[in-house]
């Protein structure tokens, strides 16, 4: 799988985790034991059993939500290592809710290549999205 091929199928991972299915996001991630997940449901992970760990978790929070889209900002993609930064707009229903509610994140992923296609190693993903006027120490 090129790249090009991994970031849509990163893109298809998010569509099922909104609806709460982590497998395909779990299926992205390198076997190597060096992955990392930072989100907005907890502390930063690190090593696969970790990560599929939160994911899992994650996928508990949401159904049936859809995935809005998509703004890449900037890419930076050598032959082995490449990093993305996007944002990404998503409506979910969130833990017991009925009602969609807006969740919007930015994400810096990044992917290694391993043989002959690329795998996601890191992802941090946090919510602010916004401008804060008074910057990060908001009550």
């Amino acid at each position: 799988m090129n790249l090009a091929q991994t970031l849509e199928a990163q893109r298809e991972a998010m569509r099922a985790i909104v609806k709460g299915d982590p497998e395909p996001t779990k299926a992205l991630y390198s076997e190597a034991d060096d992955v990392t997940l930072a989100n907005p449901w907890g502390p930063a992970v690190r090593g696969r059993a970790a990560v599929c760990g939160m994911l899992d978790f994650v996928g508990t929070r949401f159904r049936g939500g859809v995935l809005e889209g998509f703004e890449q900002l900037a890419a930076y993609v050598d032959s082995n290592i490449a990093t993305v930064f996007e944002n990404e707009r998503w409506s979910v229903k969130i833990g017991g809710r009925d009602e969609l509610s807006p969740f919007r994140l930015r994400v810096t992923c990044t992917y290694r290549r391993e043989g002959d296609t690329w795998k996601l190693v890191s992802r941090h993903a946090d919510p602010i999205s916004e401008p804060r006027p008074d910057g990060p120490l908001q009550s």
